[in-house]
């Protein structure tokens, strides 16, 4: 078929529908990324250095299991089709991981870090399940460079506002729900969000539809799924980007509850300040089409990755005093990162059309699913920085902190992060695909009847 056929108009339902997965995807993720850390520390009563080790060989683990995910993804056949049925089967077990990683268990301290790692080993497997079909849902229902543009802003307007409420209203509910107890309010609280989560993920898997499948009659195995990746610059170049972009989001999130909490001494705010930074992240995200109308993809991503390195660096020099300035600097930030996931995301269903471009084949999920790979990878390194950094530097959990304990935090959440974003800069610089080129190569294999105007009918899959 010809290309306008592949280039599909997506409905505003459809759009809505597919970024509410991410609403709930965040519910997990957000709690990881704000509240995991020091939940560990100041509430489960591990050692900093004990949960910085934790975080990365755990994380290490789960991102091998992406590419493994992303192979099964990718041979699956169903009426429903490939991606869609993993967000109705995952839903049970997130729900049931999310309370048990925030379960403290009556245990010694050795029978508690196996807890830890068990069950946070488990979280991150089930998250892999139904996250990583739900992110290559992306590159199966539309061919249209714009419309993936537009839906990977729907989608993470829906992240960063959703993790907007989390960030806010965690706290809280903690509060209530443990009514004193935090232990108890941790585990009811997660309960809650595995019911939210398990809705919207049904509603993803209802108002969606897939309709590009690889070509007809593709054999290939994983390890040719693999060797293809490798042979993919542009998506090499993609990979790398994402691990030191997400170093450089995890480490400031992550940091943002020590800071507040010891060099602020304003734990109240906590809340607050993570929800300004997750609005700006939301209003980032739905201006990306209009600051397309400017850059191309490329362009744009260098000049906010270098605004995000000045004002993470700025940061620093803010003196503790000086609230409404951090809130201020805070919310550019995030406002300077909100275009870089629908912008990433949309680049790497770009990639998965070079890589059918140029071997013939198509494994999508394998595509997405190694993103995912180099995003915890990156989250991994980034929660080790955190436990060696103040382990080194003497953190003591619920103490008043020494000022070299006090300067390790600040460090984590200014200069640190603003170096990585640095790096970021560097490596985009390398990406090879402008969109002139994207287009091209669509125009290659779309003409080949390798993809469906309409959905598939139920109870059909292509490929």
């Amino acid at each position: 078929m010809s290309l306008n056929t592949s280039s599909h108009h997506l409905s505003l339902k459809e759009k809505v529908g597919y970024a509410c997965g991410d609403v709930a995807s965040n519910f997990y993720w957000r709690v990881f990324d704000v509240f995991l850390f020091i939940f560990y520390t100041d509430v489960f009563g591990l050692h900093p250095a004990v949960v910085g080790t934790m975080m990365l060989v755990t994380r290490i683990i789960d991102a091998f299991s992406d590419p493994i995910m992303g192979a099964i993804a990718d041979r699956t056949k169903t009426r429903f089709g490939k991606f869609r049925p993993y967000l109705i089967w995952g839903i049970i077990p997130i729900a049931a991981a999310g309370v048990l990683t925030f379960t403290v268990p009556d245990l010694n301290e050795e029978g508690k870090i196996i807890w830890a790692y068990a069950t946070y080993i488990f979280m991150m497997l089930t998250y892999t399940f139904i996250n990583v079909p739900y992110g290559a849902l992306l590159g199966v229902v539309t061919a249209d460079a714009k419309e993936r543009t537009s839906l990977t802003s729907f989608r993470f307007i829906g992240a960063f506002s959703g993790g907007s409420l989390v960030a806010y209203m965690t706290p809280e509910l903690v509060a209530y729900l443990g009514n004193g107890n935090e232990q108890l309010g941790w585990q009811l609280t997660m309960a809650v969000y595995g019911v939210i989560a398990a809705a919207l993920f049904f509603i993803t898997f209802a108002s969606t539809k897939e309709r590009i499948s690889p070509p007809k009659h593709q054999q290939s195995s994983v390890i040719q799924d693999i060797k293809d990746l490798g042979n993919n610059k542009p998506w090499l170049v993609l990979f790398v980007l994402a691990l030191v972009i997400m170093l450089t989001i995890s480490l400031r999130a992550s940091t943002g509850t020590f800071y507040f909490k010891y060099v602020v001494e304003r734990p109240d705010l906590i809340g607050s300040f993570s929800m300004t930074y997750l609005i700006a992240l939301a209003l980032g995200a739905a201006s990306t089409p209009i600051m397309m109308r400017f850059f191309d993809k490329k362009t744009l991503l260098l000049i906010l990755m270098s605004l995000v390195s000045v004002l993470s660096a700025a940061f620093y020099f803010i003196d503790k005093d000086q609230i409404p300035l951090m809130f201020v600097t805070q919310a550019l930030i995030g406002f300077f990162l909100g275009p870089k996931s629908p912008l990433v995301f949309s680049m790497y269903a770009d990639t998965a059309d070079y890589s059918q471009w140029k071997t013939g084949r198509r494994a999508t999920a394998m595509v997405f699913s190694a993103a995912a790979f180099s995003q915890k990878l990156g989250g991994a390194l980034a929660g080790a920085l955190i436990g060696y950094l103040l382990a080194s530097m003497g953190y003591v959990a619920n103490q008043a902190q020494s000022a070299q304990s006090n300067e390790g935090i600040i460090l984590l959440m200014t200069i640190i992060p603003g170096v990585f974003a640095v790096f970021a800069v560097i490596i985009i610089k390398l990406y090879p695909l402008s969109d002139e080129k994207v287009s091209e190569l669509q125009a290659e294999i779309f003409s080949q009847d390798q993809v469906d105007d309409e959905a598939l009918p139920e109870g059909k899959v292509n490929g």
